[in-house]
This record gives structure tokens, sequence and C-alpha cells, in this order.
């Protein structure tokens, strides 16, 4: 993730969220739920995320996306931010949020 950077920010809910960018700015990952403490959404945004389970599928519009389940509780921990046009780009995509392939 060496070519990313981990923003944390407040909603409109004024909760605590996650996301990454890549140095061209673009938004290649995000949070998939909100926290009331900045310490849990850093903690989340910051985890290993070795032992999640990640999963590749398409959505309704036939793009690709992935997600990462936590393992320690099947909660979604994070997700992509857009579909891809091949599930390879979807991987690249999850490689920069820590999926290790």
């Amino acid at each position: 993730m060496a070519d990313s950077k981990t923003v944390i920010y407040k909603d409109k809910r004024g909760e605590f969220r996650w996301r990454r960018t890549a140095t061209n700015g673009e938004i290649i990952g995000a949070s998939s739920e909100s926290y009331k403490s900045r310490k849990d959404c850093e903690a989340n945004a910051g985890r290993n995320t070795a032992k999640d389970k990640w999963e590749f599928f398409k959505d309704k519009g036939g793009k690709h996306r992935w997600r990462a389940l936590s393992n320690d509780n099947g909660r979604q921990v994070g997700k992509a931010t857009e579909g891809f046009s091949s599930r390879k780009n979807a991987e690249n995509n999850a490689k920069l949020n820590g999926w290790k392939g």
C-alpha cells in the first residue's frame, strides 16, 4: 500500500470513515461502515487484512468488484469504490488495499 494514502474523515452524520487514495488522488478503497470513535476507525483502516476473507463478484451492472470480510465476525470491513471492467482490474485494486492474492 505504499502508493496510497489513507484519510480519516467525518461523514454527514458526524461519524468517522476512512478512504484510501492513490497518488493521483483517485479513491481506491473505503470503509464499509462508519465509526463513532476515530480510534476504532483508525484500527479498521490499519487492520491486518491478511486474515480477512476477500470476495470478488459482479455487481448488477456487470462490473467486477471486491469486498473484504472480517475473519473475526464476518462483517464487511472494506469494499471497492467503483466497478471494474475485468476481474484482473478488481484484483489489482484489491492489492492496493491489502489483498495478498
